[in-house]
């Protein structure tokens, strides 16, 4: 992976780090695109705040937004959760590798 590749990422993780923007995020993603105003109500915040987290989302590439004449209509980037899946998966290698051996070790000692 090379070191734009890990900005962006580093930028999605730390967007996505914060509750609100999390619970922003997952909400587009089970209910579909939708406006600022439909979003008011994942956290107890102003619409303003809400505002504001979406344009840190949008310029850490997770979001994208449309303009739909007067109304600015929200939806989740698919490259980005594609990134972060990717980002997870090899992750994920790792760790299973890592209990595989472990569970080895373990098996080793319980037949001493």
């Amino acid at each position: 992976m090379n070191a734009a590749a890990d900005t962006d990422l580093a930028t999605c993780f730390a967007a996505l780090g914060d509750p609100t923007r999390f619970a922003i995020v997952t909400r587009l993603m089970t209910e579909g695109p939708q406006s600022a105003g439909a979003l008011l109500d994942v956290a107890d915040i102003s619409a303003p705040a809400v505002s504001r987290h979406l344009k840190v989302l949008r310029q850490a590439g997770v979001v994208h937004q449309q303009v739909d004449a007067q109304r600015r209509i929200y939806s989740v980037a698919p490259e980005a959760v594609q990134a972060i899946g990717r980002w997870s998966m090899t992750k994920r290698e790792f760790w299973e590798g890592s209990l595989d051996r472990l569970a080895t070790v373990l098996d080793d000692l319980q037949a001493e």
